[in-house]
């Protein structure tokens, strides 16, 4: 994958909100830390707009860091089980303001529920 890692962002964070409407009304400001070769990229990602800059963000209430090559394996899937793997095994990681940590998790973790509970019944 050879796309700009901005697309990349901003991709991903349309397809989580595509996913899960309930994060559209979310407000927030979203530091994106992409480890690579011996650097790390700084991203700024704006919610819902779901508009990426290289930028430092410094407004930002959730830092989410991980490496490049993971990073463009998850996009490549592009779905919210994917996303959790990926932060049940260590691969990403996310920091910031405890609150909006948990509203993330329990509205993720519903809408999986719920996605669950259509399937069983078809």
């Amino acid at each position: 994958m050879s796309e700009d890692a901005r697309t990349l962002i901003a991709k991903a964070a349309h397809d989580v909100l595509e996913e899960v409407p309930a994060l559209k009304p979310l407000k927030l400001v979203v530091g994106v830390h992409l480890i690579g070769r011996g650097d790390v990229q700084q991203f700024r990602l704006q919610l819902p707009e779901c508009i990426a800059t290289k930028d430092i963000a410094a407004d930002s209430k959730v830092q989410l860091e991980m490496r490049r090559d993971e990073f463009n394996k998850v996009v490549e899937v592009g779905t919210v089980a994917a996303w959790r793997a990926a932060f049940e095994t260590g691969r990403a990681k996310a920091t910031g303001v405890q609150q909006y940590l948990q509203l993330i998790t329990q509205v993720t973790e519903r809408h999986e529920e719920r996605t669950r509970l259509r399937k069983a019944r078809h």
